[in-house]
């Protein structure tokens, strides 16, 4: 193993960083430590007029930096105690190569890499370098791809303590990302202050609006029209924004093609919602308000679950929060599984036997399967199945944080248990994507310059291009697969290997 850190953080079960958050009281930057003294233990009050004491006659250690040279600067939300990841992950790595890699990662399938990814972005790390622009553009990298993915409450969080004022990209970015979470009333108090931290016309327009600055911005909006400045589409929307009563009775406008999230929150104002079912997913986020229909909230907090993006508690209280009010799509899993936790509420084994298929079938099928599985198998373990119920509630703990000790209690020899176990048995298969991940599990080297990138440190950027690999593989490609969980091993992310390996093969149907 090249990493004890990673390796002995994940031997104690795996991790949901975005769950963790969800748990914490806030997720803005740690409080400050308390001073030390020159021993490295807290420093403890005393009266003022009492004399410093020396506890040693020894001259205490100094260090030294030019004036100029800034201290190493950890930006993250989850500490590295947490995620078993080294605060120095990005230090040998080129901010552009990395800003390139962040940003092109693929939508990642398998919910251990999308939990793997959430984990690099979220811990809190030092910029590569120790270079505060480095940093800075790294922030912005992080954030950005968070918003994308559609973790909107973590990425406003490191933005904010990457610092809204740092730049006008930083600002900018925040902007965005409040647009999308209704917090935007804080930025534009923000920009009222310092004018200067954007360039964007469309922002200071809207801004101006809502700070009740009318003149301000008529102006801006003329002069942004008269110079072709912002797009025709987004002065349209402006423009209504400014005079509702000049266009009352007007037909709809068309929805833009190029959405941004300012555009957004204008269709909203004028009173021209815009679906979100087509948008990035990072708008879904804005269906999770009360004010929406129970149905798109569903259907929104299905679709960011299946990234990774929202805790599974947060669907599951979606699901229960009243009946269905018709069938098919969302409404048969509603109403599965209000059936299926009714049944397991009541210990009977007979009604829980009736209701798990069906409900197992319908999350399967809509991509919610591990989400399932993670809310329900500590519960299903304590149900005494038989047949084809048995065999899906083994399926159900498997793919749960629980893996191990459902493997260890089966006492069965097949390819998922031992790769739960991590103990895999003479004889490899004969199927192409059971061999593959038998011989990951078994002697399969991994990629060499992976392993070298670490040895560089640039453990981040090679657990990025890990992903990507793994990626590659959940979509058909055997030598990536066996390649990709090879070097999770290496690196040792052996929970991460694990999990992806079972859901490829409880879930490759």
């Amino acid at each position: 193993m090249l990493l004890a850190t990673p390796l002995a953080a994940q031997s104690q079960g795996p991790l949901s960083v975005i769950d963790w958050l969800d748990r914490q009281p806030s997720a803005q930057a740690p409080a400050p430590v308390a001073p030390s003294g020159h021993d490295g233990r807290p420093a403890t009050k005393r009266n003022i007029d009492e004399p410093a004491v020396a506890k040693t006659a020894l001259a205490p250690n100094v260090e030294v930096q030019p004036l100029t040279q800034s201290g190493a600067r950890e930006i993250g939300l989850v500490p590295p105690r947490v995620t078993g990841l080294p605060a120095d992950l990005w230090q040998g790595s080129d901010i552009g190569k990395l800003e390139t890699k962040i940003a092109k990662l693929p939508d990642l399938v398998l919910p251990a890499a999308q939990s793997l990814l959430y984990t690099i972005l979220l811990t809190e790390a030092q910029a590569p370098g120790n270079r505060t622009a480095a940093g800075d553009a790294l922030a912005i990298a992080r954030a950005r791809k968070l918003m994308q993915l559609g973790a909107l409450d973590p990425a406003l969080a490191l933005i904010e303590q990457a610092g809204v004022t740092t730049s006008p990209a930083h600002f900018d970015l925040w902007m965005q990302i409040s647009l999308l979470t209704g917090t935007e009333d804080r930025a534009c108090d923000k920009l009222a202050a310092a004018p200067h931290l954007t360039r964007n016309y469309g922002t200071r327009v809207f801004c101006d609006a809502r700070e009740r600055r009318w003149e301000n911005a008529a102006l801006t909006f003329g002069t942004a029209k008269a110079l072709g400045l912002l797009p025709k589409d987004q002065l349209a929307l402006l423009e209504r924004f400014l005079d509702p009563e000049g266009f009352e009775g007007a037909p709809p406008l068309p929805v833009s093609r190029q959405m941004t999230p300012l555009m957004f929150r204008l269709y909203e104002t004028i009173g021209e919602p815009v679906n979100t079912t087509k948008l990035p997913r990072a708008y879904a986020v804005a269906d999770l308000r009360d004010l929406v229909g129970w149905k798109a909230q569903l259907e929104a907090a299905e679709r960011l679950t299946r990234a990774g993006a929202l805790p599974d508690n947060r669907l599951l209280g979606l699901y229960s929060e009243r009946k269905a009010a018709a069938s098919g799509g969302v409404w048969d899993r509603v109403s599965a599984l209000q059936r299926f936790e009714t049944a397991l509420a009541s210990g009977s084994a007979e009604a829980v036997s009736k209701t798990l298929p069906t409900v197992w079938h319908r999350m399967r099928s809509a991509g919610l399967a591990v989400a399932f599985s993670e809310l329900f198998a500590t519960q299903l373990s304590q149900v005494k199945l038989r047949g084809k119920p048995a065999r899906i509630a083994y399926d159900v703990m498997l793919l749960s944080p629980t893996y191990e000790e459902a493997a260890a209690r089966a006492l069965r020899s097949d390819l998922a248990s031992q790769v739960a176990l991590g103990e895999m048995k003479p004889g490899r298969p004969a199927d192409i994507i059971h061999g593959v991940i038998y011989d990951a599990f078994s002697d399969a080297a991994p990629r060499a310059d992976l392993v070298a990138m670490v040895k560089q440190g640039r453990l981040g950027e090679s657990i990025l291009d890990v992903l990507r690999l793994l990626q590659t593989g959940a979509r058909g490609n055997d030598k990536a697969l066996r390649d990709a969980l090879a070097t999770l091993r290496a690196l040792g992310l052996e929970d991460t290997a694990r999990r992806a390996a079972l859901q490829t093969l409880l879930l490759e149907q």
